[in-house]
């Protein structure tokens, strides 16, 4: 990959404010690319320097390696989940 791509998909992950989210598909629409997948390695790759704990699955879950953590950084600003799933609507950024 580019660049310029990653440093798209940095931008966007960086702006999301604290105490909202964002799904991988919308930071990769955001950052004008078609693959979630590609923001997913991004982020591995990365992300470690960004605050990557507000990027989830579309469907409000996390990774399960990182469930613990993750969860943890989100509850510490306000991002409460049920479980394992954050209500996308509730904490979605509309970017």
């Amino acid at each position: 990959m580019d660049e310029e791509t990653v440093e798209q998909v940095r931008a966007v992950v960086a702006a999301i404010p604290p105490g909202r989210v964002l799904a991988y598909g919308d930071v990769a629409e955001l950052a004008g690319l078609r693959s979630a997948r590609l923001v997913g390695r991004i982020l591995a790759e990365d992300g470690a320097d960004l605050p990557w704990h507000r990027v989830l699955r579309s469907n409000g879950t996390v990774a399960d390696h990182l469930r613990h953590r993750q969860l943890e950084l989100l509850r510490a600003e306000g991002v409460l989940a049920d479980g394992a799933r954050v209500d996308m609507r509730t904490y979605r950024w509309g970017g």
